[in-house]
């Protein structure tokens, strides 16, 4: 995946924000890690798109590459994707990736398929103070797109994570051969934009910039790293979808 900053601006579409928690802000971010090619990862998919649908949190699928080789190449899978998972894998100590698996808020893995647990984990995280504590907003402001982040503590990246909304594939070999997937919020693509040192801030992306047909929704994480550059912690997020002018 290259470095760039795109979002989906065609005539007549403006930017929306799709989410519907309380307070109008999400209450955690899920990245799921799945493949077209893992028998095992279907009922995730599926109770991945329930969570979509609950609209109070931010909702992200990577699809990994190696399942690659039982004979189906999955069409969203990445080695960027792949990486991204072996780097939380490190962050927690572990030696072993495996899908379909589930990060919430960047701190913790779950079982990809267990939405009741993966529910009970937001809302423990946020009890605990491990919730998305630092206020991210990205708004259109004529040809611009502007992200305000609060001030918090810590240091963290900005970091985009740009995917397509909802499409269908017909998987023809491999464990998923025959099976006709729709799947959601598919990654194709993640840039760190800059960095955030507990003080509040701004960045600005000129329109010139956000120019990509066919990509529908961008994420904004304030992710932490480790010392190694390893994905850490989620402080704060919101999304910003492309929608009809109504």
């Amino acid at each position: 995946m290259s470095p760039r900053f795109v979002i989906s601006l065609v005539a007549g579409m403006v930017l929306t924000a799709p989410l519907h928690a309380e307070d109008g802000k999400p209450k955690g971010v899920v990245e799921l890690f799945t493949s077209q090619g893992c028998s095992s990862c279907p009922p995730a998919d599926a109770a991945f798109r329930k969570l979509v649908s609950q609209g109070d949190v931010i909702a992200l699928a990577y699809h990994v590459d190696y399942w690659n080789y039982l004979g189906w190449t999955d069409t969203f899978s990445s080695k960027e994707n792949t990486e991204r998972q072996y780097g939380y894998a490190r962050m927690m100590g572990r030696s072993n990736v495996y899908t379909p698996q589930v990060m919430v808020n960047g701190r913790d893995h779950l079982t990809g398929s267990d939405l009741s647990a993966i529910n009970g984990k937001i809302d423990t995280f946020s009890t605990e103070g491990k919730g998305l504590t630092v206020p991210v907003d990205a708004q259109m402001h004529g040809d611009e797109l502007e992200i305000k982040i609060g001030a918090g503590e810590g240091k963290a990246n900005v970091v985009l994570v740009y995917f397509d909304k909802e499409k269908t594939i017909t998987v023809e070999k491999g464990e998923n051969s025959g099976k006709k997937i729709s799947y959601l919020n598919s990654v194709s693509d993640v840039e760190t934009i800059g960095m955030w040192d507990g003080k509040s801030a701004n960045l600005t992306l000129p329109a010139s910039v956000l120019q990509k047909p066919g990509l529908e929704g961008c994420a904004v994480l304030l992710q932490a790293a480790t010392a190694d550059g390893d994905p850490a912690a989620i402080l704060g997020a919101t999304i910003v979808m492309a929608g009809k002018n109504i």
